[in-house]
């Protein structure tokens, strides 16, 4: 008789996943995340908001699209890039 197959999903990066459960993410969600190609080697480069000019700031809420930028200071960009 054949081997059945685990309900588990197979987890590439368990590091990873039990870091995103950590957080709060859900099973699923953290299998996807941490089964992705590449995973392993995105995050934590990104510098630190408060270290970038409002320039720089102004350009990422543009790519992420935040509405009404354009009004914001500083520190509601970055805000509002913290919580899109």
């Amino acid at each position: 008789m054949p081997a059945r197959k685990s309900p588990v999903p197979q987890i590439k990066d368990i590091d990873q996943y039990e870091a995103l459960r950590r957080k709060g993410y859900s099973k699923e969600k953290s299998v996807r995340i941490a089964n992705s190609e590449g995973a392993e080697y995105r995050g934590g480069k990104a510098k630190k908001y408060e270290g970038r000019t409002k320039q720089d700031i102004y350009n990422e809420a543009k790519k992420v699209g935040i509405e009404g930028r354009s009004k914001m200071t500083k520190a509601e960009l970055i805000h509002a890039l913290r919580t899109n």
